[in-house]
């Protein structure tokens, strides 16, 4: 659930002395005592704010919605992330004991943002990332280290612009970013996008003001499997050219090998059972698993299906349920599973109540799971459990539908 930035709300989960920090360290509201606020009263605060210049507090204001999604439990991770590139071992261990001590992630974003703001841009783009959809995987690649020179980041955003602009006209201009995660390489390409008109208020005048925005491109390169993995929000012609302009300018290929069919599938036959029990470890913060649709395909005629949904509210086996009724009068031995449904409580946040993430799994080898921190939790339990895509063998090979 998207949560809601309001001025208001934000004052009042920050601390008055990191409020007074930021203010003070913008040359504003000394003549406030913060020291004598109410902590989570900001009435004082936004009385203040409002009497500011419209261009003065637009500016200090896309700072705090930054900061504030940000706060959050994958926010905190891309943070932490961020700063074991940027930080030596020792300095990194003592970073992210101060940042565990604090009390909630409202307090280690703005840290982060006042005292360590080498790790911000890094972490936004990270969060960023990690709340994206339809990522395109592409395997099979020399395992190569990426080179990140200038030269080679020049020569993406070089290729990436001239693609664009000679193929649908817009991406004159394009920035590339390189980021190191761990043990991947992220590449951020910024290309500029058609011009648009966008309705604005500007010093208290309403009116349209055109503006040349960009559209991200997104590389995560893994060097150890050899695979990258790519969001783009665009026509799925360009997947292809874009991976092979990542080839030549960062693994430096002469062209991009062939991509081989993926024959890896999900085997999802054990789900026919209600006694399969999904495997996970204690300190996941995984709870319960509950299967929440199934959908049967027929090896006898193409295209015939049967979807059996129910409410597990009150009963989390009642999907079980209505597969032993219709069993009475179908064979099973007619129909594979071809598609799950999965709820899945996890604990994301030792402060909150555990969250509920539900997500399909469709054959042969579709996942709607993101690749962010929980998204991960949940596929090392798929793979623990049995479920994991596996290449294509006799034993799970179902008709295709």
């Amino acid at each position: 659930m998207a949560r809601h930035y309001t001025n208001k709300d934000f004052f009042r989960q920050i601390p008055n002395t990191l409020l007074a920090r930021y203010f003070h360290e913008q040359n504003l509201f000394k003549d406030l005592d913060f020291t004598t606020m109410k902590e989570g009263n900001s009435t004082a605060l936004f009385e203040a704010w409002l009497l500011l210049p419209d261009n003065q507090r637009n500016a200090m204001d896309t700072e705090f919605r930054e900061i504030f999604e940000m706060s959050c439990e994958k926010g905190s991770t891309a943070i932490i992330d961020e700063a074991g590139f940027q930080f030596n071992d020792n300095d990194f261990a003592v970073f992210v004991e101060k940042l565990s001590a604090l009390p909630n992630h409202y307090q280690r974003a703005m840290i982060t943002f006042l005292e360590h703001n080498t790790c911000w841009k890094g972490a936004t783009r990270f969060y960023h990332a990690d709340t994206l959809p339809h990522w395109r995987k592409r395997k099979n690649l020399p395992q190569e280290q990426a080179a990140v020179d200038d030269a080679s980041i020049k020569q993406l955003a070089k290729l990436i612009s001239n693609y664009f602009h000679h193929t649908e006209g817009r991406g004159k201009n394009c920035v590339v970013e390189p980021y190191r995660r761990g043990e991947l390489d992220y590449f951020f390409a910024y290309p500029e996008d058609y011009s648009q008109q966008s309705i604005e208020w500007v010093n208290g005048e309403f009116d349209c003001r055109p503006h040349n925005p960009a559209f991200e491109v997104i590389y995560v390169y893994s060097q150890s499997e050899g695979s990258i993995d790519l969001n783009f929000r665009g026509s799925y012609k360009a997947i292809e050219p874009l991976q092979g302009m990542f080839a030549e300018a960062i693994l430096k290929l002469d062209k991009l090998p062939p991509d081989p069919k993926d024959t890896r599938v999900y085997d999802l036959a054990p789900l026919l059972q209600k006694s399969f029990d999904f495997t996970f470890t204690p300190g996941s913060g995984i709870e319960k698993v509950i299967v929440k649709k199934l959908r049967l395909s027929s090896r006898i005629k193409k295209g015939d299906r049967i979807t059996l949904e129910a409410d597990t509210t009150q009963k989390p086996d009642a999907v079980y349920t209505l597969l032993d009724q219709i069993s009475k009068n179908l064979p099973m031995s007619m129909y594979n599973i071809t598609q799950v449904e999965l709820a899945v409580s996890v604990i994301v946040d030792a402060d909150k109540p555990a969250k509920i993430v539900k997500f399909y799994i469709t054959y042969p080898n579709s996942c709607s799971l993101k690749y962010d921190e929980v998204g991960l939790k949940l596929r090392d339990m798929l793979e623990a459990s049995g479920i994991e895509p596996k290449e294509l063998t006799q034993e799970v090979k179902i008709a295709e539908v």
